[in-house]
C-alpha cells in the first residue's frame, strides 16, 4: 500500500464533521501560504460583516490557524483532529447532527463574544471548546 493510499484511508476513517473541519483548515492555510488569500480577508470584524456585508467572515475566521504550515499549525491540527474526532466518535456516536449543533452553538456563542473580547480568529477557541468537551465526558 502506497503512502498516498494510506493517507487516503486515514482521511476516510475520520468522522465526517471532523474531516470537513480539518480539510477546511488545511485548504485555508494552503491558500494563505500560497498568497491566494490574505488573512486580512478572513478575520472576524463585525463592522465589515454587517456594514460591508462580508458575511464569509462569520465562517472563515474559524478555519484560519496561521498563514503557513508551521509547527504551531501542526499542533493546532493535532489537537483539532484528536479532540474533535474523539468527541464525534464517543460522546456523539451516531449523532452527527447533534455534534454539528454542538459546534454551531459554540461557534455562535464565540461569535457573539468576539467583538467584546477583541478576538479576530476563533479556530483556536473552537478547538479549546472541544478539549473542554472531552474533559466534561
Amino acid at each position: 500500500m502506497s503512502l498516498f493510499e494510506q493517507i487516503e484511508q486515514w482521511i476516510r476513517e475520520v468522522p465526517p464533521i471532523t474531516r470537513t473541519y480539518m480539510l477546511g483548515a488545511l485548504l485555508t492555510t494552503a491558500a494563505c501560504a500560497l498568497d491566494l488569500v490574505s488573512p486580512f480577508t478572513l478575520y472576524f470584524n463585525a463592522t465589515l460583516i454587517f456594514h460591508k456585508l462580508q458575511f464569509w467572515r462569520l465562517l472563515t475566521n474559524f478555519f484560519f490557524f496561521g498563514g503557513s504550515f508551521s509547527l504551531d499549525f501542526l499542533f493546532h491540527m493535532f489537537f483539532l483532529v484528536r479532540y474533535c474526532k474523539q468527541l464525534e466518535e464517543n460522546a456523539f456516536r451516531g449523532k452527527t447532527a447533534d455534534f454539528f449543533y454542538f459546534i454551531l452553538f459554540g461557534a455562535t456563542m464565540m461569535t457573539l463574544l468576539a467583538p467584546f473580547l477583541k478576538l479576530y480568529f476563533l479556530g483556536s477557541s473552537l478547538t479549546f471548546m472541544m478539549c473542554w468537551g472531552i474533559a466534561g465526558q
